[in-house]
């Protein structure tokens, strides 16, 4: 069993390669600098191992906000997740103190529902000592439309996604597309920012048009490793800037294994990341 397990892991980190730069914090600046040059803006953030101290993980974040900024890139931003830091407001301080000296934004990801309320809760307190701060609302849970509420209230950047964590009762389930054109209806005209975060051209046109009719700011935010040229024609028709996020560390995948039973398109993008990853 540990030996099936061990080869299963190995080929999920061989197929989740396309989707971050690399393993070290270089690999992130060398794609940043590359999307800058192509005129796209970059979200970085260190994707962790679940054995990763706290402190380590805080250390990371500081890291990558004084390389991104030390090099020009005055466009990005810090992604943190508030799990990987313990929801720790020490280790939040340290990724904070070093973004004010920076003026640079720090973005709260988005895990599992269960996670919401303790990454908001973290949010709240922040806010009172620096207000460059987002949030992701995943549009598959139905709290995040009352989530897009607290945004407003809090004055946070919002980043809108399908979201991968599904909750664990499915009365707290929407479906992912209505769930985001509602989230985007609260925002729109509301919200100081919002990243429409999607690689459906459909979502992406509907979304961004609302924001716009509705005067506000608003970009389009791609992951890396997923096309992007049908996503940048849109961009171009709608005026607004594209963003990508760039990972480095630990590779993930941006899908579960384990939903293939209900969706089984997830076994042919599994193989066809396999192969991507194998070519390097």
């Amino acid at each position: 069993m540990g030996t099936t397990g061990s080869a299963i892991d190995s080929l999920v980190r061989r197929a989740a390669r396309p989707y971050v730069a690399g393993p070290a914090m270089e690999d992130a600046r060398a794609v940043c600098e590359k999307l800058r040059r192509d005129g796209i803006s970059s979200t970085v953030c260190y994707w962790d191992a679940y054995a990763d101290h706290p402190g380590i993980v805080s250390q990371a974040y500081v890291g990558l906000l004084s390389q991104m900024f030390t090099c020009g890139h005055s466009d990005c931003y810090l992604s943190v997740k508030a799990p990987a830091l313990n929801f720790d407001p020490e280790c939040v301080r340290k990724v904070i103190e070093a973004a004010q000296l920076l003026n640079a934004i720090v973005h709260f990801d988005a895990l599992a529902i269960d996670t919401v309320e303790r990454t908001f809760e973290l949010i709240a307190s922040t806010s009172r000592i620096y207000p460059k701060l987002g949030c992701t609302l995943p549009s598959r849970w139905r709290r995040s439309i009352a989530d897009a509420e607290r945004s407003i209230e809090l004055g946070l950047r919002v980043r809108v996604v399908k979201g991968e964590w599904k909750a664990p009762d499915e009365i707290d389930e929407i479906d992912p597309r209505e769930g985001f054109l509602q989230i985007v209806e609260r925002l729109a005209g509301r919200a100081t920012h919002v990243a429409v975060a999607t690689h459906n051209p459909m979502m992406a046109r509907l979304s961004l048009r609302r924001l716009k009719d509705a005067g506000t700011p608003c970009e389009l935010e791609l992951l890396y490793g997923l096309p992007q040229q049908p996503l940048l024609r849109i961009a171009k028709d709608f005026g607004v800037r594209v963003r990508m996020y760039v990972p480095y560390g630990h590779t993930g995948l941006p899908y579960r294994l384990r939903n293939m039973t209900r969706n089984p398109r997830i076994i042919g993008w599994f193989l066809q990341d396999l192969l991507r990853g194998n070519s390097g």
